[in-house]
């Protein structure tokens, strides 16, 4: 399909402007949106981040509305922790409005970025964007300011043609992605929705449909202190029992599961990789004289859609591991009077749309008439697309500039092309998919 005049239009103002958009992602650079790594950790320039774009998208013609989403707002959510908050972390949701007579579209991305520690390992100041050999370099380059700034870009170009679009166009930009997803659900539960949506993660070209939800488990396993150099009568004497020995009995238990949960037919998937079930911490032990009396067990579970249930969030897999721990411990005498707790901690759902959606079809065909190779794909990585698409009846695809294994790296990059095309891509796909009023 060739492009309209309109359409014709806006890529030819982007390709135009190219330095403004360049500009646009170093500004959102600039501003420290670490993410945090506890609820309590203080906010950063979140909020300055978000009057930012809110002031040039209102400048643009767009309504605006910043707010921060009170925690009564969120309280009972399932990917929410009990006191969950956004003290200085707002989110911001900007509206081209349509004539009512077309669908709706939403663009989403979130503000914050990774750590950039290592800093002294970067070649130039991370929270300073540089341009060198045509890559743009600075920590959220790629994930995911470069995906914010050309959505944000091709709005404004919209917006400034005066395109008589039919369907309302919302952008939407959220915190806490790398922290719980939280800001994804205040926007869910602010009511920002459409009929569809795009994500703007970096995709390496693809139009991504789906992605791997996760849970997270703690499993404490007690044992008895005592000292370690004194010979222990038996348990039942009032011995000491080593928690790291009885924990070695528990990992194996979910070892064998994992064997048998890794080739049920659910964890084929044609875009993704099979679920992983991996122990990331253990710890145990006081002192290097004295039995552990307990050890602490934590693991990452990454399911596909197929296992997350009606909701996405993996109830039924988190029933069995439940019961897989509860049948390792009865099998051992002192499990079985002391049995292990498990904690989990709020899970991220799995989501996936079809691939015959009117919004994948729309995105790989504007793909297309630019030019630019697409093909469906799904990143293994959970994604806010999947708390829109579960929980505000918004499907959606992410599409965005640059190349996924960049992210969370050392002198993170993004080819300014590949910057230029993404908001080129993305003012089409929203033209095609709102529609035009008469």
């Amino acid at each position: 399909m060739t492009l309209t005049p309109l359409e014709r239009a806006a890529v030819t103002a982007i390709e135009r402007r190219r330095d403004e958009l360049i500009a646009l992602l170093g500004d959102l650079i600039r501003f420290d949106t670490t993410a945090r790594q506890t609820m309590d950790d203080p906010a950063r320039e979140e909020a300055a981040l978000q009057r930012y774009l809110a002031a040039r998208l209102g400048a643009a013609g767009l309504r605006t509305e910043i707010w921060e989403p009170a925690r009564e707002d969120v309280a009972g959510h399932p990917m929410m922790a009990p006191g969950a908050h956004f003290d200085g972390r707002p989110q911001l949701v900007a509206s081209l409005p349509g004539s009512g007579a077309g669908r709706s579209l939403l663009f989403n991305g979130h503000i914050d970025v990774v750590s950039a520690e290592p800093r002294q390992q970067w070649t130039s100041d991370p929270n300073n964007a540089v341009v060198r050999d045509g890559r743009l370099f600075g920590r959220g380059a790629c994930d995911m300011k470069g995906g914010v700034a050309s959505m944000v870009f091709a709005a404004e170009i919209l917006a400034e043609l005066g395109a008589p679009l039919a369907g309302d166009l919302t952008v939407c930009t959220t915190t806490d992605e790398e922290f719980n997803g939280g800001g994804g659900v205040g926007a869910v539960m602010h009511g920002v929705r459409a009929d569809a949506g795009i994500v703007t993660e970096p995709t390496i070209g693809e139009v991504w449909i789906a992605c791997r939800g996760s849970l997270i488990p703690t499993i404490t396993v007690p044992g008895r202190t005592g000292h370690a150099g004194v010979g222990q009568p038996d348990w039942r004497q009032g011995g000491a029992v080593n928690a790291v020995e009885k924990a070695v009995l528990i990992m194996d238990a979910l070892a064998r599961f994992r064997e048998d949960w890794v080739i049920r037919p659910h964890q084929s998937h044609p875009h993704m990789s099979p679920g992983d079930f991996v122990p990331v911490t253990f710890d145990g032990g006081h002192w290097i004289v004295s039995y552990p009396a307990s050890a602490r067990l934590v693991y990452h579970i990454a399911f596909l859609p197929a296992e997350g249930g009606e909701d996405g969030m993996g109830t039924a897999l988190a029933r069995e591991i439940d019961q897989c721990v509860a049948s390792a411990a009865r099998a051992d005498p002192w499990l079985a009077q002391h049995p292990p707790t498990i904690q989990w901690a709020p899970a991220v759902p799995a989501a996936q749309i079809p691939p015959d959606h009117p919004i994948v079809a729309t995105m790989l065909a504007a793909c297309e008439a630019l030019r630019r190779p697409a093909r469906i794909g799904a990143p293994d990585f959970w994604h806010d697309g999947a708390t829109f698409t579960r929980f505000a009846a918004t499907p959606c695809v992410c599409h965005g500039p640059g190349d996924v294994t960049l992210a969370h790296t050392v002198d993170e990059s993004l080819p300014i092309d590949e910057l230029v095309r993404c908001s080129q891509v993305l003012a089409v796909t929203a033209l095609r998919h709102c529609g035009l009023s008469d």
